[in-house]
């Protein structure tokens, strides 16, 4: 069954918006195996957007939007998780569905500690995480994992519908927090989601797909308006952070285009849970590969300078992109779990590949493409504003590969062989 939510009252969107609970089962890489043995009640296959649409239906509640020129290219969000992208689709409800969901998390209803690890291809988080203007960590709390805590705004609140077409959704929140330097910071959140068409494809990317590639795209705008005491660099300020979770798969590289800095260098992160391995990293004058095979917890960052403001993933099959709002001389905050002497030497890209953490559990068989809005005092009543787009592409190979050289400078070929 298709959804469709055009323009309507508030009261009858928020009857759409229905949360229900299933029971359970504890092993995230049991989640297609759950879907299989257990099923929604979908004619779909588990592993299809229709399936994921029916999944979200039952336990979250959905909002589908498509494409203003393609039926089959679709988009679904969930409300009750902050207006997330939670997945999408080049090839309608039978297609194949993107984005990485927690089917087991979002099945129980349950409420874990930390963070609610729901999945999405695209949710709206604040930076920083750590650092002195960190929202994650209580006044005086230490930086480590017992004290960290997603801010429930961010994890588990619903965000208010304003208006949704068959294109478009606009949600908003009023919001207050506390960072860690004890500096409260009330703000209202509002964020957009429409679908592109190829006319607006060409336009980003700079390329026409050719007509064997299936294509959906969209964009997110993420604006944080201050509605209290002016901020201030000493004491707090924010960032929109985009985060998206895509599945992970054995053949899965994550090519990120970079160029040197004022100081000719390349400005690389490797090291937040460790140096990355050099048989899962490298960094070349163009590129920089980094493996998204969720097998092993890393993660890297991308100066903003050094980024292009794009990054993409091929995973065999499919390739995805990213492009983002950058600004080379902007301040960036840094979210690394310490006190920082310089909390505006932060990343605008990053790029997170999960694998066993050190109890040996996992989110799941996912990889992240992340990027981050640089930061300003903002008075009272100014606004702050971070753009995202995410693409994704599935069809003929030598068009994925016409597409790859053209946005990211790189073959298929040199990116499937680029790391071990």
């Amino acid at each position: 069954m298709r959804l469709f939510f055009r323009k309507t009252a508030l009261p009858a969107l928020l009857a759409v918006v229905m949360l229900t609970a299933c029971q359970s089962k504890t092993s995230s890489e049991k989640m297609a195996a759950d879907s299989t043995t257990a099923p929604v009640a979908s004619r779909f296959a588990a592993g299809s957007f229709g399936y994921d649409v029916d999944f979200l239906k039952k336990t979250k509640g959905a909002l589908l939007l498509t494409a203003p020129d393609n039926d089959s290219a679709q988009v679904v969000l969930v409300p009750a998780l902050q207006g997330r992208v939670m997945t999408s689709t080049a090839g309608g409800p039978a297609g194949r569905s993107y984005g990485w969901m927690n089917y087991d998390l979002l099945r129980s209803g349950e409420f874990k500690p930390h963070i609610n690890p729901y999945g999405g291809e695209e949710r709206l988080w604040l930076a920083p995480e750590g650092g002195r203007f960190s929202v994650y960590f209580k006044p005086g709390d230490p930086f480590d994992f017992a004290h960290w805590q997603t801010p429930a705004l961010i994890d588990t609140v619903a965000f208010e519908v304003k208006e949704a077409t068959k294109t478009k959704a606009i949600f908003t929140k009023k919001a207050s927090l506390i960072n860690h330097s004890g500096t409260e910071l009330r703000f209202d959140i509002t964020r957009t989601v429409r679908t592109l068409g190829r006319a607006d494809v060409r336009k980003l990317l700079g390329v026409q797909p050719d007509r064997g590639v299936k294509a959906v795209a969209y964009e997110s705008i993420n604006e944080l308006k201050n509605t209290g005491e002016t901020w201030q660099p000493d004491t707090g300020l924010l960032a929109v952070w985009i985060l998206g979770m895509m599945n992970a798969s054995p053949t899965t590289t994550i090519v990120v285009p970079v160029q040197p800095d004022g100081s000719g260098k390349i400005a690389v992160t490797d090291d937040y849970f460790g140096k990355v391995p050099a048989d899962r990293l490298r960094v070349g004058e163009r590129a920089l590969f980094f493996k998204g095979d969720g097998q092993l917890r890393s993660k890297i960052g991308v100066a903003p300078a050094s980024t292009r403001g794009v990054a993409g993933s091929f995973d065999g099959t499919v390739l995805t992109l990213v492009r983002f709002d950058v600004n080379p001389r902007g301040q960036y905050l840094k979210s690394t779990w310490e006190r920082h002497k310089n909390p505006f030497g932060g990343d605008a890209f990053n790029s997170y590949n999960d694998g066993p953490n050190e109890t040996g559990s996992q989110m799941g068989q996912l990889y992240e493409l992340e990027s981050t809005s640089p930061t300003r005092a903002l008075r009272t009543g100014e606004r702050l504003t971070h753009r995202h787009r995410t693409f994704h592409f599935e069809g003929d190979r030598a068009g994925l590969d016409a597409l790859a050289r053209a946005v990211l400078g790189v073959g298929l070929d040199e990116a499937a062989s680029a790391l071990p």
